[in-house]
Parts: structure tokens; sequence; C-alpha cells
């Protein structure tokens, strides 16, 4: 088990970082970031009524973009804010509390404490630590990976996947119609009420050289759809087809919406899984809580059968969603 936790280098380290994670030079923020005018990562509002309008604005970012941003969720910003206390006091505790709840030793699953998460390409490492535990649905939850301390984190996750349904029953919903398909085809086919949902935070402690390190190097997210709620420090960015990496704004109370590479499978390509990063800081210290929302392990998914025939052939292969997962985390060509 790798005991090396980032957030113990960055405690020991003052004016350089470890070789290990510096970047190459195409991908060190200092140089691939876009620094001129910003075009921004669309704004939704969930509460307008006209669901046709929304499911125009949310497809449309959806097949430009991939992501976008959504205010009036219905979500309460008290429960929010409690998510966010609870998760920086689990990181703020003393190392040997953490590591109570480390990832096992050989462990198929991504839950638990951790720093390393996936094949590392020439040994590069990512200015990051993590906890990843489930949080829906009741019959995919293992307890042990969620912190006993501090005492009301238990609660204040329930609660928070409880306000969650109603926005990604609405996700499901309105990507469902933007295909031209019923309104429940897409919830249906990421694995119905066996959606999981897997949460993970993010915890990136300051880096004296923001401009050579990266928290989590490109990549697009594995589920269906994820579910960011982040601090209000700089960090995540999305890249666009200029070859530039963009930074995305942070607005208070906002979620962040990633289409997932299940939905573009799904779509036949229609929808784009967004290739996104996260920068470090050299000053502050960046926390984000995504919730990925994933098919069951044993849940197969590929181009739905409504969006394709002769003229529209199928993109992507059928497969289990565990195997997908197996094959992207250890680089095997899909």
């Amino acid at each position: 088990m790798d005991k090396e936790r980032v957030q113990a280098i960055a405690s020991a380290t003052k004016d350089t970082i470890p070789p290990e994670f510096i970047r190459p030079e195409n991908e060190q923020p200092g140089s691939t970031t876009f620094h001129g005018w910003l075009p921004e990562v669309p704004v939704i509002d969930l509460s307008i009524l006209d669901e046709g309008k929304l499911v125009e604005l949310i497809d449309n970012a959806s097949c430009k973009w991939g992501m976008f941003q959504v205010v009036n969720h219905g979500i309460p910003e008290d429960v929010i804010s409690k998510l966010q206390k609870v998760g920086k006091e689990f990181f703020e505790l003393p190392q040997e509390e953490k590591e109570v709840y480390a990832k096992p030793p050989g462990a198929k699953s991504v839950e638990g404490y951790g720093t390393k998460l996936q094949k590392e390409v020439e040994g590069k490492k990512g200015w990051v630590d993590h906890l990843f535990h489930k949080i829906w649905p009741p019959s995919a939850i293992n307890y042990q990976f969620w912190p006993k301390n501090p005492p009301h984190y238990r609660e204040t996750n329930e609660e928070y996947a409880k306000h969650l349904h109603g926005v990604v029953d609405k996700m499901l919903r309105t990507l469902s119609l933007g295909l031209g398909l019923e309104g429940d085809d897409m919830k249906k086919a990421v694995g119905g009420d066996e959606l999981v949902y897997l949460m993970k935070i993010n915890y990136y402690p300051p880096c004296p050289r923001p401009d050579l390190a990266l928290g989590v190097v490109a990549h697009s997210d594995m589920s269906a759809i994820t579910i960011l709620v982040p601090n209000d420090v700089q960090g995540l960015q999305i890249f666009q087809a200029d070859g530039y990496w963009y930074d995305v704004k942070y607005i208070p109370n906002a979620l962040i919406i990633h289409i997932g590479d299940q939905v573009e499978i799904l779509s036949n390509g229609k929808y784009k899984a967004v290739l996104h990063r996260s920068t470090v800081n050299k000053e502050k210290t960046r926390i984000s809580w995504p919730v990925f929302l994933e098919p069951p392990p044993d849940f197969e998914v590929g181009p739905h059968p409504k969006l394709v025939n002769k003229e529209n052939p199928p993109n992507y292969k059928t497969k289990k969603f565990c195997d997908y997962v197996y094959c992207k985390l250890n680089k095997i060509p899909q």
C-alpha cells in the first residue's frame, strides 16, 4: 500500500516538488493554460418551467461542451455546505486516522482512502489524495469506507444523497429527451433504480510549483454522468478543439455536470464525454466532491438500440461496465 500521501509530501515541501510530480512539457499547466478571453462553460437554470427549452439548453451543452453548470437545482445551500465541511474535516485528521479507511491492497473496488488510482504513465503522479465510497443504492453501500470522524459524516452524506436524486432524475430525463428517446429510456439504459452513486473527495494540497504539476491528469469520466461540487479554489479545466485548456469559472452553489463515457456510448457519439483535468494552487487547498453516476458492474452498456440502424451503425462496443472500467484504468484499448 502506498503510504506516500501527497498531503504529507506537501507538508514537507517548500520550494520544489519531487520529480515524479513534474508533468511532461506538453501537459504543464504553466504553458498549456489559455490566459486570454475565456469562452465560458454554459450555466443552465434548472428552475426553467418550459421543459422543451431546458432540453434544448442541455442538449446543446452536451453536444458542444460535454460539461455545463446548473443553478437553482433544488439542493439546499446548507446541505452542500455541510458536505464540504465534513469532507474537509476528514482530510485534516491525523494521518493514522485516515489510514483506517485506506483502500485494501489488491482490492478490485476503488473504494477507500488513497493516492494512486490508475496505471501511472512513465511513473508520473498526480498532486492529490482521495476518498471513494458509494452513497446509493443502500444495497451497494459499504460503511467500512465511511469515516466515523467527523461525527456527522454519515448523516451529512446521506442527506446529500437524498437531495441528489431529483437532480439525477432531471438530468437523465432531459438527456433522454434530447436524443429523441422516451423520458425514462436513459435511466433504464444506465441501470434504472440500481444506478450507483459513487462519491469521491479529491484533496489537492498547496503545491510549490503549480505551473509544473497536475492534480488529476487529462481524462474523461467512466460514469454515465458526474455531478460535482467544488470549493472556491480555481482548478477545473476543460480542453477545447483549439488545443488549449480553459479554466471553468467557479460559481457559488452551482453544480458542475460532466457528460461521462457511458452517455457518450449510449448516445452513439452525439453527446461528448468531456476531456478535463485539475490544476493545483500554490497557496490554497482545493477540494472537490464529484459523484459518479455509474451502471452496476455487470450491467451492459452500448449504443441505445433506438439510435442505431443501417444508416447510423453503432460506433461503440457493448460491454459490461466492470470490463469497461478495467480496460480504462489499465490503459487497455477498448
